[in-house]
């Protein structure tokens, strides 16, 4: 594999670019002769078709789920310390259809005894699978399959296309020597190679603290819009011919819980749906939060419920707060409150 191209931190949609690659891009190859295969939950998940109570079977217990609805955990490494900075949760509902993506940032402050209580620091306590239980605990929703991705395959993809023409929103000119990290890019429509692009992506302030103002989160109108330009090439300009570089892609820098055919039938999903019914949204909280003399990104409950209950809720009835173990430490005050 080739060098990772590293950072002091990854984008919180960089991830969601490689859904384009997972999901669009397999996806438009839906006129071949291709087994899609729907994902397939836990025996004794409560459905609408055994939810029905017989004297021969006994029927699982449980909250029902919907039809059709399913939550996958995307993270992305790229630091080369174990680590993983991007975190997203995937919800696709085929009964409507439309693909939801909610970032979680980096920095949210979760219950756990470790030191440093910071949902990224999940990864190097137990990997993905560790990450995929501290997501599920926070928002009350299970997380039925992950995909774990090496970042470069950003680049890569970027690059495939052929580039991508992107409107810049602000000049940008950072340097991180230390990790031969450097991002000069002009404001304005161009069009961007891999590289290029993730640096515009991975951008928070220039050398002199100018920039977004908000850093992390700041960013993510930028990530998004990006997205949803290098899906609207990918749809426009694929071809049959297109599947075998995208499946060495896939195969170099991706890892999931989801077979081939899964995928393909998530990818049908994304296409029915459309750019359209394809929605981006960020954890709702603070990110000037502090605790214990810390940084923190502090959750604030009552939004991140409305949220899990609008778009990431597979079950038939609401989630209460008594579903969530969102984090609010005591004596704690939202900004303006």
């Amino acid at each position: 594999m080739s060098k990772r191209y590293k950072g002091t931190s990854a984008p919180q949609k960089i991830t969601a670019l490689l859904l384009a690659l997972l999901f669009v891009g397999v996806g438009a190859f839906a006129g071949m002769k291709l087994v899609f295969k729907e994902p397939e939950l836990p025996a004794d998940t409560v459905t609408p078709e055994n939810n029905e109570v017989t004297d021969q079977v006994q029927q699982p217990t449980g909250p029902v789920r919907k039809d059709g609805f399913y939550n996958i955990l995307v993270c992305g490494v790229d630091d080369g310390n174990g680590g993983s900075d991007t975190m997203i949760l995937v919800s696709i509902d085929s009964s409507k259809p439309a693909v939801n993506c909610i970032s979680i940032p980096r920095d949210t402050l979760i219950d756990v005894d470790w030191k440093v209580k910071k949902i990224n620091n999940a990864y190097n306590k137990g990997g993905i699978s560790m990450v995929s239980e501290k997501v599920s605990e926070m928002l009350g929703v299970p997380v039925d399959y992950v995909v774990k991705v090496d970042l470069q395959a950003f680049i890569a993809l970027v690059d495939s296309i052929g580039g991508v023409e992107f409107d810049v929103p602000l000049n940008m000119d950072y340097d991180d020597p230390y990790q031969d990290l450097h991002i000069h890019v002009s404001k304005g429509l161009q069009k961007l190679d891999g590289k290029t692009a993730m640096g515009v992506v991975r951008f928070r302030h220039n050398n002199d603290g100018s920039g977004y103002g908000t850093e992390d989160i700041g960013r993510i109108g930028t990530q998004q819009a990006f997205l949803k330009a290098v899906a609207k090439k990918m749809i426009a300009t694929i071809s049959p011919d297109d599947f075998g570089k995208y499946a060495k892609i896939f195969k170099e820098y991706v890892e999931t819980s989801l077979s081939v055919n899964n995928l393909l039938w998530c990818g049908q999903q994304a296409l029915a749906a459309g750019l359209d019914n394809l929605h981006f949204h960020t954890l709702p909280g603070d990110g000037t939060g502090y605790y214990n003399g810390g940084s923190y990104y502090i959750l604030y409950d009552d939004q991140v419920l409305s949220l899990v209950n609008d778009y990431f809720n597979p079950f038939t009835e609401p989630r209460t707060l008594a579903d969530l173990h969102v984090f609010v430490p005591e004596g704690y005050k939202r900004p303006n409150s």
